[in-house]
């Protein structure tokens, strides 16, 4: 396997580990989201709230409420141009 195909089975292996908790297991709540984040390190206390809400609302494009899987590869997309991109 490629390390591409690789990359994008982990994407949604993360994804599928968080969704569904709470509901639809093709989207994360704001809870999911967080649970998420304070997993992956990008979150680690109750501070971090507010950045969750804001991380949250510009995920959620369509404001449903949720984020899907799309919305949630975009921002991973931009977290690593972020992150990686020079």
């Amino acid at each position: 396997m490629s390390d591409l195909v690789q990359a994008m089975a982990l994407l949604r292996s993360v994804f599928n580990k968080h969704a569904g908790k709470e509901g639809d297991p093709e989207t994360l709540t704001k809870k999911e989201l967080c649970d998420l984040l304070k997993h992956e390190g990008f979150v680690t206390d109750a501070k971090d709230k507010c950045q969750v809400d804001n991380f949250f609302k510009e995920l959620d494009n369509n404001q449903d409420g949720v984020v899907s899987f799309q919305e949630y590869v975009t921002f991973v997309a931009a977290l690593s141009v972020i992150c990686y991109g020079k």
